[in-house]
């Protein structure tokens, strides 16, 4: 028997063999009486691999404790946070590019607002969270070095320091395009997938 939620989503993240589920069967208590239910889990893709989902929440809620930091304290944290998360937005956009992670995990602004409400039924911490979230990773896209991104044009302005002279006029309109091309196939495969999962195709 599983000692707890943990191991229990491990036996049933195991419980396939050749790419289809395997029956369960669950022991469970409820008070005085012992339940026995059978389950066959259904295979769902996460973070581009299939694997088994019961479609259930397991363990109960997560106890939290407010704990409050000094300003300087207060700020480092802050300052280790949101490297945390601007690096973590640009290790899944590499991964994304070398085929190590699903382009199903891009979301578009459905996702964002889906995400902004069930944050803001939690709690205003929840919700700026969240929006912080957004805001970071929004960042890091903004950094990236496409012509029509702020990151494109330090790019342009890195080329004139180093050569002494501006893009040439072809050039940038060149590269402008191939920007707006990019921008566009990201923007569109998000909206794509923010639709794909709100009527349940993936």
């Amino acid at each position: 028997a599983p000692a707890d939620a943990a191991q229990l989503r491990q036996i049933i993240r195991e419980s396939h063999r050749n790419g289809a589920p395997l029956p369960l069967r669950l022991q469970i208590q409820r008070g005085q009486d012992r339940l026995s239910v059978d389950l066959t889990p259904v295979m769902k893709e996460v973070q581009g691999k299939q694997l088994p989902r019961i479609e259930a929440g397991l363990g109960g809620p997560v106890a939290t404790v407010d704990v409050r930091y000094g300003f300087l304290e207060g700020l480092q944290l802050a300052l280790d946070k949101t490297w945390g998360m601007a690096r973590l937005s640009l290790e899944m956009l590499g991964k994304m590019i070398v085929g190590q992670v699903s382009v199903k995990n891009l979301s578009g602004p459905l996702a964002i607002a889906d995400l902004a409400g069930q944050s803001a039924r939690l709690g205003w911490v929840y919700y700026i969270g969240a929006l912080a979230l957004v805001s970071v990773s929004l960042g890091v896209l903004n950094l990236l070095p496409l012509p029509v991104l702020d990151g494109g044009h330090l790019m342009y302005y890195l080329f004139e320091g180093v050569t002494g002279r501006p893009v040439s006029e072809r050039w940038l309109e060149r590269l402008q395009r191939g920007g707006v091309a990019i921008m566009l196939v990201m923007m569109s495969l998000a909206l794509y997938n923010d639709l794909a999962r709100f009527v349940g195709a993936h």
